[in-house]
């Protein structure tokens, strides 16, 4: 059973008009108002994101299980942090990830800035002790000291201004003019006869109920999955296995409660759900509609709708490697 929150956003997500779901992707993202963006920021974040010195060995990066010269993801069913160890759920992509509402696939950060604070910590991702520690070990390399003088003003190394900084940055990673976004603008060549199909049949059957919105998500709403319980695919998948955001409330009515992923680019980024559990776009579709919709997709269908998926596929902005500031004569790793 839900709780009262979990009622009121799956509330909105059945309120949501299919009009409203056909709409072209902005190409800003917004920003709070504490954390305006400018090119110093954005430098200094995208910086702070390449570097593996904010792990605790030295070996991982955010750009690691996030990697923005692929889907914003890693393609792997779990993502490898520190001491080769191995997390359980798949990295989401971090591609169009400013237009989540939350962010983790359990919905537990309301913020980009509170996403990027927290893998740094975490034992199995990132390694490092606390923020403290990162901190720290930032104010020993020369060249942070004027990249955050440049972006924050003096002495102003922390843990805030570091977040607030790869958030920045994350905000400026953006997918437009995807061959549904210029069909949805009025260019009505931009989609062939059967991305059309499987627009019009992801409609009908009601993927964008929860899947609406220009990026696909709902706009970060929370869902149950699976919905239907299903005895053959729990077999071959266990979904059921991580209790999603019960993991973080400890409440039994919020077991197996998701936030509902984009669907932008989700050709790039296999395998598929919380647990990268599946390894194709076509079986996955099949697998939504089935524990979802309580509906059977036939071959045609299935193909049809993977092909307007492939239709969201975007243009992603040019990504160069940043140069990290240097440690000279000395190491900060462990």
């Amino acid at each position: 059973m839900f709780n009262k929150t979990s009622l009121i956003a799956i509330a909105l997500v059945s309120s949501i008009s299919v009009a409203q779901a056909w709409e072209a992707l902005p190409t800003t993202a917004p920003e709070p108002a504490d954390n305006p963006s400018t090119t110093e920021k954005v430098t200094l974040g995208k910086i702070l994101y390449h570097d593996p010195r904010l792990s605790s060995t030295g070996t991982v990066s955010c750009a690691s299980c996030h990697n923005t010269m692929l889907g914003g993801e890693d393609n792997r069913a779990g993502s490898m942090g520190v001491d080769g160890q191995v997390g359980g759920r798949s990295a989401p992509t971090v591609w169009n990830s400013a237009f989540n509402s939350v962010q983790f696939w359990d919905g537990r950060a309301a913020s980009l800035e509170e996403q990027a604070a927290g893998p740094v910590t975490n034992p199995i991702e990132m390694g490092m002790k606390d923020w403290a520690a990162v901190v720290a070990r930032l104010k020993t390399i020369d060249g942070y000291q004027d990249l955050f003088k440049q972006a924050f003003g003096k002495d102003s190394i922390s843990k805030d201004n570091a977040t607030k900084a790869i958030a920045a940055y994350e905000r400026t990673l953006i997918t437009p003019n995807s061959p549904y976004d210029l069909y949805v603008k009025g260019d009505k060549s931009a989609l062939n006869a059967q991305q059309i199909r499987g627009m019009n049949k992801a409609e009908e059957v009601g993927c964008i109920n929860c899947h609406s919105g220009a990026a696909f998500n709902g706009a970060g709403v929370m869902q149950k999955f699976p919905v239907k319980g299903n005895a053959y695919f729990e077999a071959q998948y266990d979904f059921a296995k991580d209790k999603g955001l019960a993991e973080v409330t400890k409440k039994d009515s919020d077991e197996n409660v998701w936030k509902v992923p984009t669907l932008r680019n989700i050709a790039l980024t296999a395998p598929y759900f919380h647990n990268g559990s599946v390894k194709s776009l076509e079986k996955a579709v099949k697998i939504m509609a089935k524990v979802q919709l309580d509906t059977k997709l036939s071959d045609d269908d299935t193909a049809d709708i993977v092909a307007f998926l492939n239709a969201l596929t975007g243009e992603f902005p040019e990504q160069t490697m940043p140069v990290l500031p240097a440690t000279t004569g000395t190491t900060v790793n462990k």
